[in-house]
């Protein structure tokens, strides 16, 4: 198998060649090779990562096989993991320069259970600094590009990932969503990314393990593989006392039942335009309403309406965001001494996170509470709630933020693209998946969300989509082959 072959294959297909004997796992890896060392230093996804290693894991997972050992469910399927989660042994910088040196000491739970389900693992994927924007650059590691639009952002924080999955380096790969992180570079590079509900899969992506807003997710081309990746994520782990038990057997099972002509019928979907997040450029906005027509060709009701929660922005930022960032303050005595290692926006924010009240923070937090109420009411008369993932297709790399807010304090600039937030403020899952392009061949992403805990029903809703509107057709036709674009 060469490295073209390899590049559009899905995990699902992968997995199941293997397991027939069609493919060895050194096959996939030398394509997987291949592949990755031919196009990522067109878009640096990658950050770190090493043949030979790859190459001698391959050959393990043979052995196993030949030795008749059950196969897991991602046995030999390469896969990569986003530099901010820690994996034993290899750098754990945190896209940091002052951490340039930090080695990870453990297998994050994650990482973990996608090795232990036979997964290859490839390497360490690019993220921004402390994973604080909707972007992916740092001093450390430079800016990745996008896969459909060279110049411009793949988004972010966990935009390696996605730019490594739509170039066709690796079929899955691990994100982590904290305002948008997993969603936001997915629907920037036309792949699927998923935020699951509070719980689902353990983390110890912060010092602080009581809080309720950052999630890891699958990355993937489709929502069988984002599925699948999910099967294998989830279920209760004690490091993380926020973890739930398994509810669902199998997530990739279960879509299965997602068939026949109109699999949604009977399905209430409310269409919100923009959340009451903010402005939504008009050519998204049009991409997105076109889209969700296919949710009545499937045979649910299409209804437009938005949840009356206000606008949630000044709630994010003082009451999830900016706290986020304060239990780092101890790490160092000054950051204002770290500019010109770091992002000033990203100094701003610790700054900001020393001087922040106990009282904006609890009027936040009762804000939050009020919300989740708000969402729940309106969820009694919708199944899904479906929106553009984001309010701008990608953007030049020069940009922090869409140029409709560049002149907006840090906060919106940070925020007011985003249509992904509301859902780590409610801990209800949600997916991107392709809605179509702009007419320069940028992706576009459709969010579908559902109440707390209806992971199940999101996949199901993202996999009907896909029946009517697929999207596989434009990796190969559009993505960087070999220059950029």
């Amino acid at each position: 198998m060469d490295a073209d072959q390899y590049a559009w294959m899905s995990a699902t297909e992968i997995a199941a060649k293997i397991a027939a004997g069609e493919l060895t796992a050194l096959e996939v890896a030398e394509a997987a090779c291949a592949r990755i060392e031919a196009i990522n230093p067109l878009i640096n996804a990658y950050v770190h990562y090493d043949r030979e290693q790859v190459l001698a894991d391959a050959r393990e997972l043979d052995a196993k096989q030949a030795a008749g050992e059950p196969l897991g469910p991602l046995h030999g399927v390469p896969f990569a993991i986003k530099c901010l989660t820690e994996v034993a042994g290899l750098p754990n910088t945190h896209s940091m320069t002052p951490f340039a040196d930090e080695i990870g000491k453990e297998d994050a739970v994650v990482v973990a259970r996608l090795k232990a389900a036979g997964g290859l693992f490839t390497g360490l994927t690019n993220a921004p600094e402390g994973g604080y924007y909707g972007g992916t650059d740092s001093h450390l590691y430079g800016p990745t590009h996008n896969p459909f639009k060279h110049g411009h952002t793949a988004g972010g924080s966990s935009g390696g990932s996605a730019a490594a999955v739509a170039a066709g380096l690796v079929p899955i790969a691990e994100g982590a969503d904290g305002a948008g992180s997993v969603r936001i570079p997915s629907a920037m590079c036309g792949v699927v990314g998923l935020k699951p509900s509070l719980g689902r899969i353990p983390h110890a992506l912060l010092q602080t393990k009581f809080e309720t807003w950052v999630f890891h997710g699958p990355i993937t081309r489709t929502v069988e593989d984002a599925a699948l990746m999910f099967d294998v994520m989830t279920g209760f782990d004690p490091s993380d006392p926020m973890s739930l038990p398994r509810e669902v057997e199998s997530y990739a099972a279960e879509l299965d039942e997602t068939e026949g002509e109109k699999p949604l019928s009977g399905l209430r979907v409310a269409y919100s335009p923009d959340l009451n997040v903010g402005h939504v450029d008009p050519e998204v906005a049009a991409i997105c309403r076109e889209a969700v027509t296919a949710f009545e060709t499937l045979g649910a009701t299409v209804t437009e309406a938005t949840p009356n929660w206000g606008n949630p922005e000044q709630a994010m930022w003082e009451g999830i965001w900016v706290p986020g960032f304060a239990a780092d303050n101890d790490l160092f005595p000054d950051w204002k001494e770290l500019s010109g290692q770091l992002d000033d926006q990203l100094i701003e924010i610790h700054e900001l996170s020393k001087t922040l009240t106990a009282e904006e923070v609890g009027r936040a937090q009762a804000f939050r509470s009020r919300m989740y109420d708000t969402f729940t009411e309106f969820m009694e008369h919708y199944d899904l709630l479906v929106s553009p993932t984001l309010a701008s297709a990608a953007f030049p790399l020069d940009q922090f933020a869409p140029e409709w807010l560049a002149d907006e304090p840090l906060q919106t600039q940070l925020l007011g693209w985003l249509l992904t937030y509301p859902y780590n403020m409610l801990t209800s899952p949600a997916i991107t998946v392709p809605a179509g392009f702009t007419e320069d061949g940028r992706p576009v992403g459709l969010q579908i969300a559902a109440r707390h805990r209806a992971d199940a029903d999101v996949l199901a809703a993202a996999k009907a989509f896909s029946t009517v509107r697929p999207w596989a057709d434009r990796y190969e036709s559009n993505v960087i082959e070999g220059e950029s674009k």
